[in-house]
């Protein structure tokens, strides 16, 4: 039996490689190394350079404890925090 895979699309892939730019951005401010980082999260260096790449095999688990490393986590609050609900939203 085969797995499935869900595929993202072009638009969510963008997204997720651009989170992925600003880990690694935010990582280098702080001068933190990619394995003091991984470390910290208790994730493999593996798993941090598949984050920085925007992986969407990654759990967003992962993500968090990432932030969590950068003192960045209450940013996650920040998702759709103030959302407003907009008629015909893609689903």
């Amino acid at each position: 039996m085969s797995k499935l895979k869900n595929k993202l699309s072009p638009k969510l892939d963008r997204i997720l490689s651009e989170l992925g730019e600003n880990l690694k951005l935010a990582r280098l401010r702080r001068k933190l190394s990619e394995t003091q980082v991984s470390e910290r999260a208790g994730h493999s260096r593996t798993t941090l350079y598949l984050m920085e790449k925007g992986s969407d095999s990654v759990s967003i688990g992962s993500y968090l404890n990432v932030l969590n490393v950068l003192g960045l986590e209450t940013d996650f609050l920040l998702l759709a925090k103030d959302n407003v609900l907009v008629e015909n939203c893609k689903i």
